[in-house]
């Protein structure tokens, strides 16, 4: 049986300050680390995920899987996490695939530097997608539904306006920013 894997709790603050920028030692050390989990047994793997979250790994989860997560884990505490935005948009998603909704399409996740142009009433408007949200007429905004109604007056689904959602026959129009 191999040494344990060395300090695998989760990271405090993590997603916080990402101008600590890890040495080459701390990366040679994580790669070490991730490629030593491909050599462990399952039940070493097992243990170290009952070590990293404090409770067995999920039922039926593969050897690779584990190992894929074990390895995540051990980036994340080097290199940093997902930003908030991100995470609040995964479980967004996530939220909406556990209830069966209709909304759910993966598809139709915007990536960050995307214009979406929408003419209204002769004028042209143009929002930009940012990581935190979305900037407008140099104003920011973390609902495109608040961008809507700023154009319209009127209440709308901002995915809607811009043509995010996909009605029957339709498709998604956004333009992306090179």
């Amino acid at each position: 049986m191999k040494p344990p894997i060395h300090d695998l709790s989760p990271v405090p603050g993590r997603g916080g300050n990402r101008t600590n920028r890890p040495g080459n030692a701390d990366v040679a050390e994580v790669d070490r680390q991730i490629a030593e989990l491909v050599d462990r047994s399952t039940h070493e793997l097992r243990l170290a995920w009952r070590q990293l979250y404090c409770t067995g790994p999920p039922l039926g989860l593969s050897r690779d899987l584990l190992i894929r997560a074990l390895a995540n884990q051990l980036q994340e505490r080097t290199h940093g996490g997902a930003s908030r935005s991100l995470r609040r948009r995964l479980q967004t998603l996530a939220g909406e695939f556990e209830r069966g909704g209709a909304s759910f399409d993966p598809g139709g996740v915007v990536k960050i530097g995307t214009t979406l142009v929408r003419q209204w009433r002769g004028r042209t408007h143009k929002v930009l997608v940012c990581e935190d949200g979305f900037e407008y007429e140099g104003q920011r905004y973390r609902s495109l539904s608040v961008i809507a109604e700023r154009i319209t007056r009127a209440h709308w689904s901002g995915p809607r306006f811009f043509g995010l959602t996909k009605r029957a026959g339709t498709s998604v129009g956004v333009e992306a920013d090179r």
